[in-house]
């Protein structure tokens, strides 16, 4: 049987749930929180495909001239040569 937890504390670390931060227990207890509250699941659900659309349409490569140029402008602001 998993621990209690409530929405607050489940929405809460909905992040490190969905990144696979947790131990397996507090995993297995926000997975049982999930299961059994539905605005919670929803919310879970919402964040996952918003994952899965950013990392779809995020794909796009940056030109390296511009990586260049970002690199110089840090050490420039770095106070580097």
């Amino acid at each position: 049987m998993t621990d209690y937890i409530n929405c607050g504390d489940a929405l809460h670390q909905l992040y490190e749930f969905l990144d696979g931060e947790l131990t397996d227990e507090k995993r297995a207890t926000i997975a049982d929180h999930l299961d059994h509250c539905a605005p919670c699941d929803e919310a879970a659900k919402f964040e996952t495909e918003l994952r899965h659309v950013i990392a779809d349409r995020c794909q796009e490569e940056v030109p390296e001239d511009l990586m260049h140029r970002i690199a110089a402008a840090l050490k420039a602001a770095r106070g580097e040569a």
